[in-house]
């Protein structure tokens, strides 16, 4: 099958130039790199060993290009960040844990229910309260000598969510 070869436009070429090595996303400079090299005549074997990928990956580069142009080649392909519910209320859950700490996560479950009417699985909220920066810290309750009257009694160990 032969190659199609890219004919960049003084345009394109101008901002292929400015942007392959200002652009802020690391795979979009490499994006326009690889087109600038098959622009320059670079085989696109080549261009793919000068970048360090597959020929693949240069070949879905050319790809986007042709459908896109280089606003194709420009977007990340990640601007979509799904955000959690509990980010609207994060303000009231970190309040609310810096005054009183949940001893368990089941207990912090049952209070972020009570807060903000969403219902979320341990593993949901023990990962939203350590990026709220709320650490999980043992305490454990110090040893004091036994009353020689009373039997001896193990110590209680507790667990909070408190911040660092």
């Amino acid at each position: 099958m032969a190659w199609l070869r890219i004919e960049l436009t003084e345009d394109e070429q101008r901002i292929v130039q400015d942007e392959q090595v200002s652009h802020p996303n690391a795979c979009a400079r490499r994006r326009l790199w690889a087109v600038w090299l098959l622009h320059c005549g670079t085989k696109r074997e080549q261009a793919a060993k000068i970048l360090g990928v597959a020929i693949a990956t240069v070949q879905r580069d050319v790809q986007a290009y042709r459908t896109g142009g280089l606003d194709a080649l420009r977007k990340s392909g990640r601007e979509y960040r799904p955000t959690s519910e509990l980010a609207q209320h994060q303000d009231q859950i970190r309040q609310s844990f810096e005054r009183q700490p949940a001893r368990t996560i089941a207990e912090a479950c049952q209070r972020i229910t009570v807060l903000t009417g969403l219902e979320r699985k341990p593993t949901q909220v023990r990962r939203f309260l350590k990026g709220l920066g709320l650490k999980w810290q043992r305490v454990r309750a110090i040893p004091v000598p036994p009353k020689k009257t009373s039997p001896s009694t193990p110590p209680i160990k507790r667990h909070l969510w408190t911040t660092s």
